[in-house]
């Protein structure tokens, strides 16, 4: 039943949104471009000693804010508050440098945002790679899909690095405020009063238990929280695992672009995160992954791997696993789902996480913190809670648009990359493959979804919708058969099948008309 009321509102929605498009993507390969994202507001980096918040001094004893957390969204949150004179206290597990194998990707679209908060120096001075696209793999053809970037100033592209030295250098920005207080502590719990949380207990670095107060507590503290579950409904789903090698003294195919290889059974992942070093990001689908101790994983990638990626990487990918660094994480997916609680709020990925593939889970934090400081920066008073409770469920609303799109995108990718037996959809995986090699707006239009410059939902599901659409014109000309037309039909169920599901945990209403939810258009309350 699922599987035929995905295939009637997809036939539906492909109908209506791609048959238009049909002639132009069988006839025509080229177009014109998108690239309509606006330039990002250049913030000042001077940084504030203030206490001063609309005119009004703050005695000096007083938090205004309690982060939870010193990673990306952390970090960057602190400062963004202190700087706009919030007395801000951050309490971070581990504050020595990082050490993950994510997060070392930022899209141009958080790169503008970098620049809009005001720390797009601290990509400086880490050895971070710009990239400027992607390279696509399958079945050795490749295509070259750059970034819409000819409207921005020419430092505007992404960047690589390693993500515990990008911290720190965040870390390091906050602390340069008089009004922002770092400390190392586990935080345990949140305090509750009559259903408003007034702050945390946590233990300090001497394992003594402390309390901290303040009128608005945000937790920041990563995919690993133990506070998600009483602030929203923690569904999280873990469809695969990253497997990741650090390679050495070694050249990517094309320069300054990512690399993303469609393999059996899933992709694999190549960019620089430094002059020397290129990461490698191999995805195994489940959760379960081959024994590194005993050596089953090694054979893994020698003997599955090794042979999909390109040539000139090989050599190098063998020696990467015989120096035996190897690292591997679960891949997260949770959609957002708070429960709006006095006193307290969810941001980065203790809030919101999807499949890293597309690498867009810091454009997201950095674009819900320019939404919360552009919430924030009217109010002086935070104390009333259940009034700022009210206000700030706008900021789930106004954050969606680029939020739902950057995590639909990176769900449905994910299911479209991956190997299968279906016919219908290994038909979907190659038509993914040469709509983006069109190029012009086939493969412009989906590039500046994936980068977020074009953060728009409606755009998102036209360019998926207009793939299925190539595929069973693919597949029915010159002259349809029978078998054809019916892959053609579980084609478009099975496109239907994948991006709905992701769609109606995003919201409906939120994502694609969020001027009609109320909170839309919720006023700072007057004091």
């Amino acid at each position: 039943m699922a599987e035929q009321y995905y295939y009637a509102l997809g036939s539906v929605l492909a109908i209506v949104m791609a048959t238009g498009l049909l002639y132009n993507l069988l006839g025509k390969r080229n177009g014109r471009g998108e690239g309509n994202a606006a330039a990002a507001a250049n913030a000042t980096t001077t940084t504030t000693t203030t206490t001063e918040i609309s005119g009004v001094y703050r005695s000096k004893k007083d938090v205004d804010v309690i982060i939870v957390g010193a990673g990306v969204a952390g970090a960057a949150l602190a400062h963004t508050l202190g700087k706009d004179g919030r007395r801000v206290y951050v309490i971070e597990r581990d504050l020595s440098e990082p050490d993950r194998i994510v997060g070392e990707l930022l899209q141009p679209g958080g790169y503008l945002k970098l620049i809009e908060l005001g720390l797009q120096d601290c990509v400086e001075e880490i050895d971070a790679q710009r990239v400027f696209g992607y390279a696509l793999f399958k079945d050795g053809r490749n295509t070259l899909l750059s970034y819409p970037l000819e409207k921005f100033h020419s430092d505007v592209s992404g960047r690589s690095f390693h993500n515990g030295r990008f911290i720190q250098k965040m870390r390091e920005k906050a602390a340069t405020l008089a009004n922002v207080r770092l400390e190392q502590g586990t935080v345990t719990s949140l305090l509750e009063e009559k259903g408003t949380i007034k702050g945390v207990q946590y233990k300090n670095k001497n394992g003594e238990e402390v309390s901290a107060y303040a009128p608005l507590t945000i937790v920041c503290d990563g995919c690993f929280s133990n506070l998600r579950k009483s602030l929203c409904k923690p569904k999280v789903d873990v469809p695969s695992c990253f497997v990741g090698l650090i390679l050495e003294n070694c050249e990517l195919p094309y320069v300054n672009h990512g690399h993303v290889i469609l393999a059996d059974p899933s992709p694999i992942l190549f960019y620089k995160i430094s002059s020397t070093e290129i990461r490698c990001l191999v995805d195994v689908p489940g959760q379960k992954v081959p024994s590194i101790s005993n050596g089953e994983m090694a054979k893994y990638l020698k003997t599955m791997v090794a042979p999909q990626i390109p040539p000139q990487l090989q050599d190098s990918f063998i020696a990467a696993i015989d120096r035996g660094n190897i690292r591997t994480m679960l891949n997260r997916s949770m959609p957002a789902a708070p429960h709006p609680t006095p006193g307290a709020l969810l941001m980065g990925d203790a809030f919101n996480m999807r499949h890293p593939l597309t690498g867009g889970g810091m454009t997201v934090a950095l674009s819900d913190i320019v939404v919360l400081r552009d919430l924030l920066r009217p109010l002086l008073d935070l104390n009333d809670a259940p009034t700022l409770c009210r206000y700030l469920e706008s900021f789930y609303t106004l954050r969606k648009p680029v939020a739902s799109t950057i995590n639909t995108l990176a769900g449905a990718l994910y299911k479209v990359f991956c190997a299968s037996p279906d016919q219908a959809l290994k038909e979907m995986r190659q038509a993914c493959f040469d709509y983006l090699s069109l190029g012009g707006v086939c493969s412009q239009g989906p590039v500046s979804l994936l980068s977020g410059l074009n953060p728009r939902p409606s755009s998102l599901v036209v360019h998926f919708f207009a793939v299925a659409i190539y595929g069973v014109g693919r597949l029915l000309l010159p002259f349809p058969s029978p078998k054809r037309m019916w892959i053609g039909a579980k084609l478009i169920s099975g496109a239907s099948g994948i991006i709905l599901p992701i769609i109606k945990a995003e919201g409906v209403r939120q994502m694609f008309f969020p001027a009609t939810v109320p909170a839309y258009y919720r006023a700072p309350p007057v004091h």
